[in-house]
């Protein structure tokens, strides 16, 4: 059973995996060196351990021991307890979830073992944001997607914003990023898989029309900004739109992947 650690020092070296969780470059350069990802709140906490990651500590507000305490006797990691105002102190906002856990993170899965047994995939390139990433993951886990793979600059699907937006989606889908970018839609469709790109392109066609009747499918879409790069367009088996109202072009991506998903889901 986890080890409680009762703390009332801010500066205690031991809350260091908890400290300044708004300032995102720290908190990605911290994460990095030390292979750590947060997990935020008792519902993400749970799937993150019951997802298979390793806890290197919990830290808890009193009042969100027992409803974390099948948990935490799984685990022999130690849980700090302190106050909410000394959990707000040190991690920079108000923690209204109660509960935080430090998890260590997993290497990267082989592209051949996330694909396994999957048919709908869905492949994110270059988002920015990890609230889009975070829905995206949530939208796929709910309507049917099988893996998840990522551009090698994709957002982080494990940083705490991501986490807490997929709604701990991210532990359960399988997802790994591509380790050749130039050729990651040449490989999926060497894979067996019909790559469709959403995209304003002049050929792209309504994404019912391009989906229907395939088995496998790869969903691809772009950056919140210009969208999938020159290359990841013109190397899509298809490309299509989601067709909208007059004077409007595009929805914003997390929008756009569960309409997509949830089209693709129904083929």
């Amino acid at each position: 059973m986890a080890h409680l650690v009762e703390i009332d020092d801010p500066a205690d070296p031991r809350l260091g995996d908890y400290r300044d969780l708004r300032d995102v470059q720290l908190r990605r350069a911290l994460e990095a060196e030390h292979g750590l990802f947060l997990a935020e709140g008792e519902k993400v906490v749970r799937r993150a351990v019951e997802g298979g990651f390793t806890p290197r500590s919990f830290l808890m507000a009193p009042r969100w021991l027992d409803g974390l305490a099948d948990v935490l006797e799984t685990s022999d990691a130690p849980c700090y307890v302190i106050s909410e105002a000394l959990a707000e102190e040190v991690t920079g906002f108000h923690v209204h979830r109660g509960a935080l856990a430090s998890l260590h993170r997993r290497p990267d899965r082989p592209v051949e073992e996330v694909l396994e047994g999957a048919r709908f995939v869905l492949v994110l390139e270059d988002l920015v944001d990890h609230t889009n990433v975070g829905a995206a993951f949530r939208s796929g886990a709910a309507l049917g997607v099988d893996a998840v793979l990522l551009g090698p600059r994709c957002a982080d699907p494990l940083y705490r914003r991501s986490v807490k937006v997929a709604m701990g989606a991210v532990f359960a889908l399988p997802w790994t990023r591509v380790p050749d970018w130039h050729g990651a839609l040449p490989d999926l469709s060497a894979r067996g898989f019909t790559s469709v790109a959403l995209t304003l392109a002049p050929d792209a066609v309504p994404l019912e029309e391009a989906v229907a009747g395939l088995d496998r499918v790869a969903l691809v879409l772009g950056s919140e900004g210009h969208g999938l790069s020159t290359r990841w367009e013109q190397s899509a088996d298809r490309r299509a739109i989601i067709p909208m109202a007059a004077g409007i072009d595009s929805l914003n991506v997390a929008a756009a992947a569960a309409v997509a998903c949830y089209v693709t889901a129904r083929r």
